[in-house]
């Protein structure tokens, strides 16, 4: 390395500096630290001490860890598809050419720009069981509406229909790769007499599968970690502890139960799950996903 070259080097790493020491301090030095502590004793108050494997023995046998664990995986099993097909099939009415078409695309992305905290008092009131303004319109159907967030089978159904409100963002992604599909793709499949249908499944599909994809592996990420919306809306966990969610069970152990040594080893089991989960979603996704340069 030449003398020119190791000033430029050495300006080059002044001028990052400051990310360099945000990325040490403030992300990989608590990864590391979180991964000792999930091996240790600790409730923040004293000096960690170290007992092995322990934490991850006791989850094993912690009856309210697998509840959490049920929970999470029902509510993704059931929102992220939904919330993909909703998205798309709003992503593409919202590529049709209509008049307004802007105004319905603002109106669609504005949800996933409200504070969920917000979003979710809004919707305590609207699924409150005597008062709430879902059961008033399903009244005047002759339905009378359950208890949503105070029986055990409803709370967890109602954190899925919420889920559906905030898609703004997975639409607007869709809608870009939309606009990238040519036309003259869908005009020849339409002089073959190709209908909508078959036209979602032999163009439409294929051509946008990378960005279905991706928003798989968001969707994934982001139920699994959910935590805002049923923290807010059912406090601990909801009746019978029905909509305790990992995260939120998390939280309650180190910041309820000061036991950080446990929620450490409880993100990282996490940490592990949302890897495995995108190592096999993307080796199964190899045959199915199509890029430009295939």
């Amino acid at each position: 390395m030449t003398k020119r070259e190791r000033q430029q080097f050495l300006l080059g790493t002044c001028f990052i500096s400051p990310w360099l020491i945000g990325v040490v301090v403030f992300m990989l030095y608590p990864v590391c630290m979180s991964l000792y502590y999930a091996f240790c004793d600790f409730n923040v108050l004293s000096d960690p001490t170290w007992i092995g494997t322990t934490n991850f023995t006791d989850m094993a046998r912690d009856s309210v860890f697998w509840k959490s664990l049920y929970n999470t995986f029902y509510y993704a099993i059931f929102s992220i598809p939904l919330s993909l097909i909703l998205a798309l099939l709003v992503a593409i009415m919202l590529n049709q050419k209509i008049m307004g078409r802007s105004v319905f695309r603002a109106i669609y992305f504005l949800p996933s720009i409200v504070p969920l905290i917000a979003v979710a008092m809004i919707w305590i009131w609207l699924f409150n069981g005597k008062y709430g303004l879902i059961n008033y319109a399903l009244s005047f159907i002759g339905i009378e509406g359950p208890q949503w967030l105070s029986d055990p089978v409803w709370t967890k159904p109602t954190l899925i229909l919420v889920s559906m409100w905030q898609i703004g963002g997975t639409v607007v992604i869709f809608l870009a790769a939309l606009q990238e599909v040519p036309q003259t793709l869908y005009e020849s499949a339409e002089l073959d007499g190709a209908g909508p249908i078959t036209r979602l499944i032999h163009i439409t599909a294929p051509l946008i599968s990378p960005v279905i994809y991706f928003n798989l592996i968001m969707g994934i990420i982001g139920a699994l970690q959910v935590f805002v919306t049923p923290f807010v809306m059912l406090g601990g966990g909801g009746p019978n502890r029905s909509a305790l969610f990992y995260s939120v069970y998390l939280y309650q152990n180190a910041f309820s139960y000061w036991r950080m040594g446990y929620a450490s080893a409880m993100a990282w089991i996490l940490f592990i799950l949302i890897a495995s989960l995108t190592i096999l979603v993307t080796l199964l996704s190899r045959k199915h996903v199509f890029y430009a340069g295939d």
